[in-house]
């Protein structure tokens, strides 16, 4: 299938690159292409396996009829001008991860997560438990490392758990990729700039149900309608959380209506993380696997890096790193999560996404510092709320305001409802830029 071909990769960075090493040996003539400088090592590295980079701005400039295929990186919008060319010129559209596919060794049991917001704390709490139970498993995907190099390194082994953390940008040029066992934590609009609606975007995450039939599982929250909706023909064998059966309360969590967690004994608070790890337990009922390993883990489990992460006290006032909320459903959960007076750092990139869903959550908001792209669209939202707002181009300007404005027991949140990429890299580089003005500045 990837043999003999001539293939444009449009898009390097790490699965870009991934992805040419591992069809490098299989008779292809293969062009990576970037707009950006790369790693000379990495380009020299290709160039001795044969394979061509090229720095342009207009890879479409390059394609033609001739070329077999193209392998887009996730974060390469629909809408470029080379995937149109290509699509004219009937030209197959893939990513990095569908290539990988059809490299696993055999009877992989492939668990996929997605949805709007939870991904990240469910599958990395599925990765801990399993870990924990002594199960052969390997991580990658969206959380970090893409399946090409996994495949390249010969990480996989045969008869193991594949566990992958899959993102819309990554679902969208799915075509013969399958999971065994497909978890959809919950979906809200969100990279509507990327998908041009809401029903695109939910019908790109039902992808992550493609080719199941009732021998593959789907796990689904009931209690968000906009997944049992777009579910509720698929052909998966269904279970679900957020239900009669398997919920959660104050005090404790229920799997088929008998307790198996206390509340109190976890270190994870707030209703998503009850969700996030109802969907993990669910999972593990399927899979045989004891819930004395998920208790283990739950008792030291802190949450992931840049998901509502406490950074620091100083003063009495208490910084959080939630780096990682692109839409403002997430930034909601932020909001809910605290009791003290918040000064909330909002924004980003302007992908035309709506701040209107946050009124009822404002209570607490003293005042909300808006940064980046979007920031003039957020002071008029507060102005016509009439909520407090600065208004700063960069990051470190309204952390050092809202540091200076934070009274003793307040709390400092970024929780931007917005992507990094008007200025950052990744929302990472933005947490860790918080992160470290908090560790050096104050």
């Amino acid at each position: 299938m990837y043999e003999n071909k001539k293939i444009l990769i449009l898009g390097m960075a790490r699965s870009g690159y991934a992805a040419s090493i591992l069809l490098s040996n299989k008779n292809n003539e293969i062009i990576v292409t970037d707009s950006k400088d790369q790693d000379e090592t990495k380009i020299k590295e290709l160039e001795t396996l044969n394979i061509k980079f090229l720095k342009t701005s207009t890879p479409e400039d390059i394609l033609d009829e001739s070329f077999d295929l193209i392998i887009k990186n996730p974060a390469v919008f629909p809408s470029h001008p080379c995937i149109i060319k290509g699509n004219n010129l009937d030209i197959p559209v893939v990513n990095e991860m569908e290539v990988a596919y059809h490299f696993l060794p055999q009877n992989v049991k492939i668990i996929g997560v997605t949805g709007s917001n939870g991904k990240t704390t469910t599958t990395t709490l599925i990765y801990e438990t399993l870990k924990k139970a002594h199960e052969e498993v390997t991580l990658g995907g969206n959380i970090g490392t893409p399946l090409s190099e996994l495949i390249n390194k010969n990480l996989i082994k045969p008869n193991s758990y594949l566990l992958l953390e899959i993102s819309d940008h990554q679902l969208m040029d799915f075509h013969d990729f399958k999971t065994d066992i497909s978890i959809l934590t919950n979906l809200c609009p969100t990279h509507l700039d990327y998908h041009g609606s809401y029903e695109t975007y939910k019908n790109v995450k039902k992808k992550i149900f493609n080719h199941h039939d009732n021998k593959d599982i789907a796990i689904l929250n009931t209690k968000n309608p906009d997944s049992i909706d777009l579910t509720k023909d698929i052909q998966s064998t269904k279970y679900y959380f957020n239900d009669a059966y398997n919920y959660y309360t104050d005090t404790a969590i229920f799997i088929n209506k008998e307790e198996v967690l206390k509340t109190k004994d976890i270190i994870l608070k707030g209703e998503h993380n009850y969700e996030n790890i109802l969907a993990l337990l669910v999972l593990l009922k399927n899979l045989n696997i004891a819930f004395k390993y998920a208790q283990e883990v739950l008792k030291t489990f802190k949450g992931v890096e840049h998901r509502l992460e406490f950074v620091k006290e100083i003063n009495g006032v208490k910084y959080y790193n939630d780096s990682k909320s692109t839409n403002p459903t997430s930034t909601i959960t932020a909001l809910k999560s605290f009791k003290s007076n918040i000064h909330l750092i909002l924004g980003g990139m302007n992908r035309n996404q709506e701040f209107t869903d946050l009124i009822p959550y404002l209570n607490r908001v003293t005042k909300i510092y808006a940064i980046g792209e979007v920031r003039e669209l957020i002071y008029k939202f507060c102005a016509t709320n009439k909520v407090p707002c600065e208004k700063y181009e960069f990051l470190k300007d309204a952390l050092k305001s809202a540091h200076h404005n934070a009274q003793k027991g307040d709390i400092v949140l970024l929780s931007p409802g917005s992507a990094s990429w008007d200025q950052y890299a990744k929302f990472e580089d933005r947490g860790t830029e918080f992160k470290d003005i908090i560790n050096t500045c104050f």
